[in-house]
C-alpha cells in the first residue's frame, strides 16, 4: 500500500503555475495533501523549454528545503518530446538527467513522479517500453499525465504505471473498465466530475495552471475547489 493511501492524503496538482515568485509558489504548493514541485512558464520552466536544460526548473531549488511525507514532482514524458522532434534516446537521456536532478536532494519518504504526456492520444508508436525505462531508474510511484482524448484502455492495461491523471472534466474514462488496478487522478472543474473515488486516487485540476489560461489572483479558487470535491469524496475507511 502506498503512503499517500495510508495518510489519506488527496489533493495535488499538476505543476505549472502563473507566478514569477518563487517563494509564493512553494508556499502555494505546500496548502496541498500532497505538494508538488511547481513549474512557472513566466520564469522559462514550459515543458518544452525547460528541458533543453534539463533540472534547470525556477522553483526547485526552494522547494528542495522543506521535507516532505509524500511529495509529486513531474516531467515531460518521451511520447511528447518525440512529437516535438527529439530522437528516442535523446528524449530518453534528457527526461532521466532532469528526473535525476530534481530528486537529488529531495527530502521525502515517498515520490509520485508523473510524466506529462498531454497529447499521448496522438502518438503513432509504442511508448510502453519508454516509459519503463525512464520509471525502472527511479524508487518513485508511477503515474502518466495525458490531457486530451485517447485509447484509455491503453492505459488500463498498461504495467508500467500506477497512476493515470486525465481531464476529467471532458472524459469519462469509467466507459474503459475495469481499472486492473490502476489509481486514478482526477482532473476536475467542479466536485461531481470524479465519478468513482477510490482508496490511492488524488484530485487535481485538468491541466497544470498556465499563465496563458489563469491568473495568480485564480489560485485559491482552485484550490478551494479541490478541497470541496475531496470533502465529497470520503472513502468509507478515511
Amino acid at each position: 500500500m502506498f503512503l499517500y493511501e495510508r495518510l489519506k492524503k488527496r489533493i495535488t496538482q499538476i505543476g505549472s503555475l502563473p507566478l514569477s515568485d518563487v517563494e509564493a509558489a512553494v508556499r502555494y504548493s505546500l496548502k496541498h495533501d500532497i505538494p508538488f514541485l511547481p513549474e512557472l512558464p513566466s520564469l522559462g520552466d514550459a515543458m518544452l523549454s525547460y528541458i533543453k536544460r534539463p533540472g534547470e526548473l525556477s522553483a526547485l531549488s526552494e522547494f528542495k528545503r522543506h521535507r516532505f511525507q509524500v511529495v509529486k514532482v513531474q516531467a515531460i514524458g518521451p511520447a511528447t518530446l518525440i512529437l516535438a522532434g527529439y530522437g528516442e534516446d535523446e528524449a530518453l537521456l534528457r527526461i532521466y538527467h532532469h528526473v535525476e536532478r530534481i530528486l537529488d536532494g529531495l527530502s521525502a519518504q515517498e515520490i509520485i513522479l508523473f510524466l506529462d504526456e498531454p497529447a499521448l492520444g496522438q502518438a503513432g508508436f509504442d511508448y510502453i517500453p519508454l516509459w519503463e525505462a525512464i520509471f525502472s531508474e527511479f524508487p518513485v510511484v508511477r503515474g502518466v499525465h495525458v490531457c486530451g482524448n485517447m485509447q484509455w484502455d491503453q492505459l488500463f492495461s498498461c504495467n508500467a504505471i500506477d497512476i493515470i491523471s486525465f481531464d476529467a472534466s471532458r472524459y469519462d474514462i469509467t466507459l474503459y473498465y475495469p481499472r486492473k488496478g490502476k489509481r486514478i487522478a482526477w482532473g476536475i472543474r467542479e466536485p461531481g466530475q470524479v465519478r468513482d473515488f477510490r482508496p490511492g486516487d488524488l484530485i487535481t485540476p485538468p491541466c497544470g495552471l498556465s499563465p496563458q489560461a489563469y491568473h495568480p489572483q485564480d489560485l485559491p479558487g482552485v484550490l478551494a475547489l479541490l478541497r470541496r470535491a475531496a470533502l465529497r469524496c470520503r472513502c468509507p475507511e478515511a
